[in-house]
């Protein structure tokens, strides 16, 4: 089979020939049809500080991924041949005590499919059937392929009740306008995005009922009296990994604000707990999807009228593939899907 793999210690990827894995008793044998490009992929493609020291040289990458089984183990029982699915890409242990207690997104022996273990940049992909999710007819394969970061979009959001509240969302990549999508869905009163880059701002105008503000040409406060909001927002979504983000969302969030952050700052950063601590914000880190509660309730409401197919700017064929991680590392497109049909 053709996969995309991290051959050499260096920037880029390599097509190479990989036998088609074998299957355990416990395993099912997907054929890949469609396959999204991750911010984790451009890491590894970059061979920045994590990737060097996380991922191994001979891996065949890539997590985000929909397509069809075409064979299961001997133990595998709820599922056919020719399901079409997607699947959780993070393979937990069964030891830990967060494992044992049902919580197996806290899993800490978790190891991720792309990332530690061969993934599904490939024409064909092992996954235990624990993993696989089946996927309605509602939904198509280029959605099914982006349901990872979908995940953690609604995991992000649906960490606090956002039924009439004002939010705000630091971050206009993908993941950040899939959240202001999920927080307008499911009652969000104002839902504010912020960024420096006109682009993503403009695309997530459209793919949600948001209000974008850029920040280096807008203030902020002068958002929030235009929308009426005295006090402030009541939920921060922290997307971008900026500190700059941070500091303005603590000042911006309500007495008792609620913060969910997803982003991932780069190395260090200063902040100003005192600030937080007689604002009494809480702060929830987000990492990952809950499995398999955030995978029910995004299918739910894309079942039920959540769309986020705008937020997909730009399809190649696999074989296509530098092109697609071109675009995707300019900061001008949304999610980059490759076709593997």
């Amino acid at each position: 089979m053709k996969a995309l793999v991290k051959a050499r210690p260096e920037t880029g990827l390599w097509v190479e020939d990989r036998p088609v894995p074998d299957i355990g008793p416990e395993d099912v044998l997907i054929k890949v049809k469609k396959t999204g490009i991750c911010g984790t992929d451009i890491h590894i493609w970059n061979w920045d500080e994590w990737a060097a020291r996380t991922v191994p040289v001979g891996l065949v990458t890539g997590h985000e991924f929909a397509g069809e089984i075409v064979a299961k183990g001997a133990q595998v029982t709820g599922l056919e041949i020719g399901q079409r699915c997607s699947g959780e890409g993070h393979l937990i242990g069964k030891l830990s005590r967060q494992s044992r207690a049902g919580r197996f997104h806290l899993d800490p022996a978790t190891r991720g499919i792309g990332v530690n273990e061969p993934g599904a940049f490939a024409e064909y992909l092992r996954l235990p059937a624990f993993n696989v999710v089946p996927l309605p007819d509602a939904i198509d394969d280029d959605i099914g392929a982006i349901l990872d970061p979908l995940g953690n979009a609604v995991h992000t959001a649906l960490s606090f009740d956002l039924v009439g509240e004002d939010v705000l969302i630091t971050g206009a990549g993908p993941i950040g306008i899939m959240a202001a999508a999920v927080a307008r869905h499911v009652g969000a009163r104002h839902v504010v995005i912020t960024d420096v880059n006109p682009a993503r701002l403009d695309l997530a105008a459209q793919v949600a009922d948001v209000t974008p503000v850029n920040v280096a040409q807008q203030d902020l406060r002068e958002v929030q009296a235009k929308l009426k909001m005295a006090q402030g927002f009541d939920v921060g979504m922290e997307m971008s990994g900026n500190q700059q983000a941070l500091d303005q969302m603590i000042e911006s969030l309500v007495m008792g604000g609620r913060i969910a952050m997803l982003g991932i700052p780069p190395g260090k950063s200063p902040v100003d707990w005192s600030r937080i601590v007689f604002k009494a914000i809480t702060i929830k880190g987000v990492y990952g999807r809950e499995i398999f509660e955030t995978w029910y309730k995004m299918i739910a409401m894309l079942e039920n009228g959540l769309d986020v197919r705008r937020v997909i700017t730009h399809r190649f064929k696999a074989a296509d593939y530098v092109r697609g991680f071109e675009t995707m590392r300019s900061g001008l497109s949304g999610k980059v899907v490759l076709d593997w049909t």
